[in-house]
């Protein structure tokens, strides 16, 4: 892989301050950052994506976000193609690319290169598909792709696949990687990482969650739509419908649904043996600055 442009990517759970050492790292290394989150690509998903404010940003240019309409279709292999673009125009200009996030599919998509499909969704298939529970689309991806690498709980993904199946592509190639990647990876143990969940989702709720949600369904953005995006606007609109019966019932479950999402999103990326995991306990920023200076220095 060498010649190929650098990238630094940083990666992590939920609450876990990777977005804030982004930012301090691409400041510091004259970066621009191009964000790895399947739900902050969508306008108006603001506070339940965890987007980074303009001042959160400290003049660090940001790209991937808010580049798409609540509601329509947004596919891994769009994400990759315009992840693409923006590293290309960033190394272009002189600057050090990071992507920054918590999508593990999106962040493989780019580090490792993934031949994917441009195949667009067949909707008549698509609303057979919307009929079935998770658990039977993944028993019937199962049946057809018995190795697949699906995350049985990402519903999209599961039937992302089983139309690319039934199209005839699976969208499985070599790997051809565009940049040569340095990944740090950013978590806490369990009980801290917990309450940082807690603490957080309060925060949220304070600023206004709730409002931002009713504020999409107002606009005419589909519960169906809210509801796969899962986390705070499956749970925020659920309520909001009257689908869960108390505020207290429906931050309860949140919380929990938050907290078995981090889980997964751990599994995820443990499974990446080439993730530097940073000491958050320690200095994290000083850990991280030292694996890119010796990064950067390897011919």
């Amino acid at each position: 892989m060498t010649g190929l442009p650098r990238m630094i990517a940083v990666v992590g759970t939920n609450a876990s301050g990777k977005s804030g050492l982004g930012v301090d790292l691409a400041a510091r290394y004259g970066g621009e950052i191009i964000s790895a989150d399947s739900r902050q690509v969508f306008r108006g998903l603001d506070l339940g994506s965890g987007k980074i404010t303009p001042d959160e940003r400290r003049g660090v240019p940001h790209h991937l976000l808010d580049v798409c309409e609540p509601g329509a279709f947004f596919s891994m292999a769009d994400f990759q193609r315009m992840a693409y673009a923006a590293a290309e125009g960033i190394v272009s200009r002189g600057a050090l690319p990071f992507l920054v996030g918590g999508t593990g599919l999106y962040v493989s998509a780019v580090c490792d290169g993934y031949a994917l499909s441009e195949i667009r969704p067949d909707l008549s298939y698509r609303e057979e598909l919307e009929a079935l529970s998770t658990p039977e689309l993944y028993r019937r991806l199962k049946a057809l792709e018995p190795d697949t690498q699906a995350d049985p709980a990402n519903r999209n993904r599961v039937m992302r696949s089983l139309e690319k199946l039934r199209a005839g592509d699976p969208g499985h190639g070599p790997k051809q990687p565009r940049f040569r990647c340095l990944k740090l990876g950013v978590t806490w143990p369990r009980e801290v990482l917990c309450r940082r969940i807690d603490e957080r989702l309060a925060r949220r709720m304070k600023d206004g969650l709730a409002e931002e949600v009713k504020g999409l369904l107002d606009a005419g953005v589909s519960p169906e739509f809210l509801r796969k995006l899962g986390l705070e606007y499956r749970y925020l609109s659920a309520w909001l419908l009257g689908e869960i019966p108390s505020r207290e019932a429906m931050l309860d479950e949140l919380g929990k649904a938050i907290k078995r999402f981090a889980k997964r999103q751990m599994t995820w990326f443990r499974r990446d043996p080439d993730i530097l995991w940073l000491n958050m306990t320690a200095d994290p920023l000083r850990e991280a600055c030292k694996a890119v200076d010796a990064f950067l220095a390897d011919a």
